[in-house]
């Protein structure tokens, strides 16, 4: 039978990719609804049926997807954008399909990083010092907090709120910290409150992404970001979506990460994705956690043989998933490459076929 599906914020990558996902599975059948914002987006999305819908903070936006979902018989959404998925969860009981996403206030914790951090950090959970900005006269007091506090040169300046390192810049220079927020509020419309300035972590980044069932870690995988999409020409050198990542498996990792999920919520049901990134000494330290909706780069482990999107549709839909190990599912060593234009390949180490000279 198959199964009928509307996705939110389709044209963007990361919802293409879930949907790659899902068609990459040949014992199972998917009618796909794409929806967007945006008319040009949305066009190269390979779904089934195209819609374009109002700003999630829009009055009608529930009502919109409901008028879609009777149009195309939609048994399940998934929403992709952050704000997506928070609008779709404080509205669920008027979503005339299935969900499956974390408890609301799961997802308002973990969209808000200042709050996350403050909630792991008294759970023992390893996390960069920060300190929320109240003010642009508060700055320079963080800054020379943090300064003293963490022995080191270098301040992370991040926004509170927002995907794909949004808002981020290492500084050394409280002025430039002031200039950079100061920027991002004139321009972009944000206040001095949005900001958090945080210990600067310089070691290896890795991305942990899992699927939940009511407090249960069904399957989770790490991988290494090894290089960036634009870092070149972003300030910061890095934007979160990986360009080159690779399998890892570190026991570290998986139990920081398992640890930051459950402090958030003993009932963890759905998507978490867990950013982290070593201190100076080593520690994997969690930056923040994405609960509802996948990473960028889902295809990557898909591809790989562990296809969390379709074993995510398949609980959702209250079947059953092959039997899984909790961690490491897939062999370290497995590359993910992908450049614009330039399509995606999946290589393991040591089948690379360039030569050198």
């Amino acid at each position: 039978m198959t199964k009928r599906i509307l996705v939110t914020g389709a044209g963007g990558p990361a919802a293409i990719n879930f949907i790659k996902s899902l068609r990459m599975v040949k014992e199972d059948s998917f009618y796909i609804v794409g929806t967007d914002v945006n008319k040009f987006h949305i066009e190269v999305s390979p779904v089934d049926a195209r819609y374009i819908v109002p700003k999630a903070t829009a009055e009608d936006y529930v009502d919109k997807l409901n008028e879609i979902i009777e149009k195309e018989e939609i048994e399940m959404v998934h929403p992709q954008p952050d704000i997506e998925v928070l609008v779709i969860a404080e509205n669920r009981n008027r979503i005339n399909a299935i969900t499956r996403l974390p408890k609301t206030e799961t997802i308002r914790i973990c969209q808000d990083k200042q709050k996350t951090a403050e909630i792991l950090k008294r759970a023992g959970v390893p996390v960069p010092e920060s300190i929320r900005i109240k003010s642009r006269d508060h700055v320079e007091d963080a800054f020379s907090q943090l300064v003293e506090l963490c022995e080191q040169e270098v301040v992370w300046v991040r926004a509170i709120k927002g995907a794909g390192s949004k808002a981020a810049l290492p500084v050394k220079e409280v002025e430039h910290a002031i200039a950079w927020m100061d920027y991002w509020i004139k321009m972009k419309g944000l206040d001095w409150s949005d900001f958090m300035l945080c210990e600067f972590l310089p070691g290896k980044e890795y991305a942990w992404q899992s699927i939940w069932d009511n407090g249960e870690l069904i399957t989770s995988q790490a991988r290494q970001r090894l290089e960036y999409l634009f870092g070149h020409i972003t300030p910061s050198g890095q934007t979160s979506t990986p360009a080159v990542a690779v399998t890892v498996h570190n026991d570290l990792v998986n139990e920081v990460a398992t640890k930051a999920v459950l402090a958030i919520d003993k009932e963890a049901t759905g998507i978490f994705c867990v950013d982290i990134k070593e201190n100076r000494d080593g520690v994997p330290c969690v930056t923040e956690i994405n609960a509802g909706r996948f990473f960028t780069t889902s295809n990557f482990f898909s591809e790989a043989g562990v296809n969390m999107p379709y074993y995510h549709v398949k609980l959702a839909f209250g079947e059953e998933i092959p039997p899984l190990p909790k961690y490491n599912p897939i062999p370290a060593g497995y590359y993910w490459v992908r450049v614009v234009d330039g399509g995606h390949k999946l290589i393991r180490e040591g089948e690379f076929t360039s030569k050198t000279v």
